[in-house]
């Protein structure tokens, strides 16, 4: 049976404590759409792509890590903005996106989702409210760490190695969270596992001892979404489908 707009905003909110968190744009519902829902498909990115494979599943709701409205972005609804807007609309699908709320959750959220594939169990956190995770590991090397980075996401990773000495704890944070890797030494890590790399990190890694794995924004970030749309759809006895759009970054 279907159930109201309200109800899955108030499930979803019940699970990912937006209030708890400082984030770059509004978590919850971004765009308004019917007011009953009985199927809900799930992405990581609110991008043309998967609206447009949204409305070929027939959902009433999608569920997102990346809405549409960040801060500071210009406000005005034109090209890319207005197509997303415009078939969202059009379709009556109801827009929902939570991002450090989903990066944090400690069973459901990416950050464990990725541990969990990784066969990674938190003992610590870290960083900017405490979004980082580390365990303990044990690889011979950071080649080897990298390798079953790459085996488990199924891409190639990018690798700043120190040196051969042996992994035996880990941290890591998904997405885009390469300004964490000082945070990740200070709180022990031999090696940091996160999306994206920037100039400087390339030197604190040789110049620090620590290795420094890239493996991908999106590639690291797949886990979250599907986990709590299929929870909170089970809960209801909604349908779900996790639709996953390629991208390279």
């Amino acid at each position: 049976m279907p159930i109201s707009r309200p109800e899955l905003l108030q499930a979803f909110d019940s699970l990912l404590q937006p209030e708890r968190f400082k984030d770059y744009g509004p978590n919850g519902l971004q765009v308004e759409g019917k007011k009953e829902i009985a199927r809900i498909a799930s992405g990581v990115t609110a991008s043309r792509a998967l609206i447009d494979a949204a409305i070929g599943a027939r959902a009433d709701a999608l569920f997102v890590h990346h809405g549409l409205f960040w801060r500071g972005q210009d406000g005005r609804v034109t090209g890319w903005m207005k197509q997303r807007l415009q078939r969202l609309l059009a379709h009556d699908i109801n827009l929902f996106a939570y991002h450090l709320p989903l990066d944090a959750h400690p069973e459901l959220g990416n950050n464990a989702q990725l541990g969990k594939r990784l066969d990674w169990v938190a003992d610590a956190r870290f960083g900017e409210q405490d979004l980082g995770c580390v365990a303990r590991a044990r690889y011979s090397d950071a080649q080897a760490l990298a390798q079953h980075v790459e085996q488990v996401l199924g891409r190639r990773a990018t690798l700043v190695s120190p040196g051969d000495q042996a992994i035996t704890r880990v941290a890591w944070c998904t997405g885009g969270a390469q300004g964490y890797f000082e945070a990740a030494i200070v709180a022990g890590a031999d090696a940091f596992v996160t999306g994206e790399i920037s100039e400087p990190q390339a030197h604190l890694a040789r110049e620090m001892g620590v290795a420094f794995i890239a493996a991908g924004h999106h590639a690291t970030e797949r886990y979250g979404a599907p986990a709590v749309a299929a929870q909170v759809a089970a809960q209801f006895g909604l349908d779900h489908v996790f639709i996953d759009i390629d991208n390279p970054a």
